[in-house]
């Protein structure tokens, strides 16, 4: 069980690209969008594309205000037929606070979304941790509006 977290830990720490390709969806904004303007950045339909373990993956992502505009809900799933992997990520921010809150839901299933995770937003990058107990994992998405693109580390 400890070698399949740390395995499975491993696995997603590597770099992934947000970027290849991006066509902007319509989104509806609700007026009661309260999510800061790099979540909204988020907004659309992406082509994700990089490797996991030095093998190269595609990932479809949809973004999306949620919840009355108090969260971003991520829907990721693997191109490949019958998909490999999936998740739904919902992703708020805490004014008071200034904290992002991360729920991250994925294909390998219910004790790996427990605990959520926390983070700040510093600028154009974005970044949370989630504290697990063989460690922290780290996510890092940065934005550069010039060519509206994202990384994903």
């Amino acid at each position: 069980m400890k070698n399949l977290v740390k395995s499975f830990l491993r696995t997603v720490t590597v770099v992934l690209l947000m970027a290849a390709s991006f066509s902007r969806a319509e989104v509806q904004e609700s007026a009661n969008d309260a999510r800061p303007g790099l979540l909204r950045a988020l907004d659309g339909n992406w082509v994700m594309s990089g490797d996991v373990k030095g093998k190269p993956v595609t990932y479809t992502m949809v973004a999306a205000p949620a919840l009355q505009g108090t969260f971003t809900e991520m829907r990721m799933k693997d191109v490949q037929v019958p998909a490999n992997y999936e998740a739904t990520v919902f992703i708020g921010y805490d004014g008071a606070s200034q904290t992002i809150l991360v729920h991250w839901m994925d294909s390998h299933g219910p004790k790996y979304s427990i605990p959520h995770g926390t983070g700040h937003i510093a600028g154009n990058i974005m970044q949370f941790i989630f504290p697990y107990k063989t460690g922290e994992f780290r996510n890092t998405m940065t934005y550069t509006p010039e060519t509206s693109t994202w990384q994903f580390k």
